[in-house]
């Protein structure tokens, strides 16, 4: 960060470092600052990173529709085929299934596969549009062959997925094994607490997620991904109190991520606001987006409750 801010002072009018502070301030939480360094950096030159970035902070805020159409953008200024665009590209579907497009996210995760043979998230896409349709023998291919592709935690994640999904949970535990090995390999090279606390999560080591999760929670203290993690970790220790806690700091944005509103919901009903949880919870489920299917059985079950 002190860097970019040293090199800024040299290079005011540079769009690259305009990005660098971008990227810094969303990392650290300093989101103000971050759409005042986006702005800068569109102005100066409008390009795939500057709209994508736009793409980015829009979503923080809580409007996926303008996130849709700054990543459209993004894609428009990319040459097809490019794998920066395709990237842009495959963001752009994971926006619709938050807003509950499963047909528009399926053909964008279709084109990248038709610009980019064998595009890992073109087929990592595609296993999610599969799981959606309960055709987990496809997904199940289709995240294996991602796999071989690249070395990426969120095709094993999508792996044990579907075997929790066919009830196969000692393959599950294995999947969730293999997850945890994996981040430990890729934690010796920097700073990765934040993965390594969802890898624990996975395997219900809730206690030391907990202590990679406060690691980063130290370092970023207002980033709202770093507080969601937090909240996730109190939620499934059942210490509902510092969840609440956690959650509304992750909510400062206006955030509207199903996922981190479907564990707000929760969060809120298990702390006893009923009204605040179910209000929460609706707008979740709005749209159907895509969750999780365990997310998506406790918000069933608490909207009952409530109702």
């Amino acid at each position: 960060m002190a860097v970019g801010e040293q090199l800024e002072k040299s290079y005011p009018y540079n769009a690259y470092i305009q990005g660098v502070l971008v990227d810094a301030n969303v990392e650290l939480g300093n989101y103000a600052a971050a759409l005042e360094a986006a702005d800068k950096m569109i102005s100066i030159r409008p390009d795939i990173r500057s709209y994508s970035r736009i793409a980015y902070l829009r979503e923080i805020h809580g409007d996926i529709p303008g996130a849709i159409d700054a990543m459209k953008l993004a894609v428009d200024a990319g040459a097809p085929g490019d794998e920066n665009t395709e990237w842009c590209r495959y963001q752009m579907g994971n926006l619709y299934e938050k807003i509950g497009k499963i047909k528009e996210a399926e053909m964008l995760y279709t084109i990248a596969l038709n610009n980019r043979e064998n595009y890992p998230y073109g087929l990592i896409g595609m296993a999610g549009i599969a799981v959606t349709k309960k055709d987990y023998s496809k997904a199940f291919s289709l995240y294996q062959q991602a796999d071989t592709l690249i070395s990426n935690h969120i095709t094993k994640e999508g792996i044990a997925e579907v075997y929790n999904l066919t009830s196969e949970t000692e393959k599950a535990k294995a999947m969730a094994e293999k997850i945890l090995a994996h981040m430990k390999t890729i934690s010796k090279a920097g700073n990765e607490d934040l993965e390594m606390a969802h890898a624990y999560i996975g395997m219900e080591d809730y206690n030391t997620a907990l202590e990679y999760a406060m690691k980063e929670y130290k370092r970023r203290p207002e980033n709202i991904e770093v507080n969601e993690t937090m909240a996730i970790i109190y939620y499934k220790q059942a210490d509902y109190l510092n969840a609440l806690k956690f959650i509304e700091a992750a909510l400062k944005t206006n955030c509207k991520n199903p996922e981190l509103l479907s564990y707000a919901g929760l969060i809120y009903f298990k702390s006893g606001k009923t009204v605040d949880a179910k209000k929460i919870l609706l707008q979740a489920v709005k749209n159907n987006p895509v969750i999780p299917a365990d997310l998506m059985m406790d918000i069933t079950k608490a909207l009952k409750s409530i109702s």
